[in-house]
């Protein structure tokens, strides 16, 4: 076991260090001046050289990207262009909001998903399997920032149940916390909640078609205890895989759901970095998204072992 997660952590080195020089070669090949953020319109191309000159830009594109990864080493991620503080600081602040919306729209997603999956294959061809499943297809076709948007005006200014946006911490008032958070984290978990009902029905029901399960039954044992104990554990491994890929998709739609709700979370960030043209901040940010969704895949792998001892990890 520990030589896996060693393997594993020096495998993502090469992926971490490939995420981020794509970002990097990316960004700086678009087309665009950073510079021209700090100026107006009548800004003279003098003026122009000399923001370029004091941010760096008039380097050379290797040079610049040597001395980011020299800087990166060192656990500096640089300077915002735009906030003008430390990126990692500007990283962190932000993190712990994006996180709390993530691993509450994952709970969901697994609570409701398992829940309807495992109901749907036990009902299977019935009509509470069908309607179960239509609903999955459902949230699986509907865009978050629709949702989101929708969800707003009806709970939020057609009858003002939960609040349109803003963010609460939770040390503040937990209350208020879980309520501005209701919201985004139903946007957030609606298509992801749809996906792991369809798998998890899917796997249930391969697994309730075999041997063991009937011998279980014809033992006499109660039906919940057969589906539970017997099925869903045995059916749990392309379950959690597809867990594992469900984190990446919710930090991915966190980008569009805090900018819907106006969480100042790590996406917000990361969308003010990309429109303002702050290099720093979005490579920063992709880093750090790609290092939280890496982590997940390595527990992932190690849940393997625990949920089915064939697995063995090498």
């Amino acid at each position: 076991m520990g030589r896996f997660i060693i393997r594993r952590l020096l495998a993502s080195i090469p992926v971490l260090f490939l995420v981020s020089l794509i970002t990097f070669g990316l960004l700086w090949l678009v087309p665009g001046d950073p510079a021209s953020i700090f100026l107006d319109a009548s800004a003279t191309a003098e003026a122009l050289d000399r923001v370029r000159r004091e941010l760096g830009l008039d380097r050379p594109f290797l040079v610049r990207m040597g001395e980011w990864y020299i800087r990166l080493l060192q656990g500096d991620l640089g300077t915002s262009l735009l906030l003008n503080r430390s990126v990692t600081e500007a990283i962190l602040e932000r993190l712990p909001i994006t996180l709390s919306l993530t691993a509450m729209a994952f709970v969901v997603s697994v609570l409701l998903g398992v829940t309807a999956g495992v109901m749907a294959a036990v009902r299977h061809g019935r009509a509470a399997d069908q309607s179960l499943m239509s609903l999955a297809l459902l949230g699986l076709s509907i865009p978050e920032f629709w949702l989101g948007l929708v969800l707003v005006w009806l709970v939020a200014v057609l009858v003002p149940i939960f609040p349109a946006g803003d963010y609460v911490a939770f040390a503040k008032d937990p209350l208020q916390w879980a309520r501005h958070l209701a919201l985004p984290t139903f946007t957030l978990a609606c298509i992801q909640m749809g996906f792991v009902a369809r798998m998890t029905r899917s796997s249930m029901l391969e697994v309730l078609s075999q041997d063991f399960v009937r011998t279980a039954r014809a033992k006499g044992l109660p039906e919940p205890y057969v589906v539970l104990r017997h099925g869903l554990v045995n059916a749990m491994v392309p379950i959690v895989t597809v867990m594992g890929i469900m984190v990446g998709a919710l930090l991915g739609g966190a980008v569009v759901t805090e900018q819907v709700f106006s969480i100042p979370g790590l996406g917000r960030l990361i969308i003010g970095a990309v429109l303002s043209r702050d290099f720093p901040v979005i490579q920063g940010g992709l880093l750090f998204l790609a290092l939280i969704y890496l982590s997940v895949n390595l527990a992932v792998d190690l849940l393997y072992a625990v949920i089915d001892p064939r697995v063995r990890l090498g």
